[in-house]
């Protein structure tokens, strides 16, 4: 069964900080681009990082450029956004989608693959 499993997630302070994971099964990583989007209440889902299937060019939305960090582990088949700096308006549930393909893609509707979400919620 081909599966993203996203982890991290939780309540943190303002100010805070949060990695989130996602854990690939059923096929490897290395030839998948990755995607980092989340879904705020009342809000459009919006790409927030994304990785090259190499891990050598890396995208950020505006709103997070600075703060928050994607990375890769293709040995252990997992990539990772470090969020710092966190603020109330990134409270939302993220979700990490794979796409066949080396380079990264702005539009949903390419990824293959989608993990089910973990919700992130900053608030004092």
């Amino acid at each position: 069964q081909l599966q993203l499993v996203e982890s991290g997630g939780g309540l943190v302070q303002p100010g805070g900080s949060l990695r989130l994971s996602c854990a690939a099964s059923g096929f490897t990583l290395d030839y998948y681009a990755i995607g980092w989007f989340r879904h705020a209440p009342g809000k459009e889902r919006e790409g927030v990082s994304c990785s090259s299937s190499s891990g050598g060019s890396t995208n950020y939305a505006d709103s997070v450029k600075g703060r928050f960090t994607i990375s890769r582990d293709n040995a252990k088949n997992t990539v990772y956004l470090q969020m710092n700096s966190l603020k109330p308006e990134d409270t939302a549930v993220y979700y990490c989608a794979a796409l066949e393909r080396t380079r990264c893609s702005e539009y949903e509707y390419e990824y293959d693959y989608w993990g089910q979400g973990t919700q992130v919620t900053v608030s004092s």
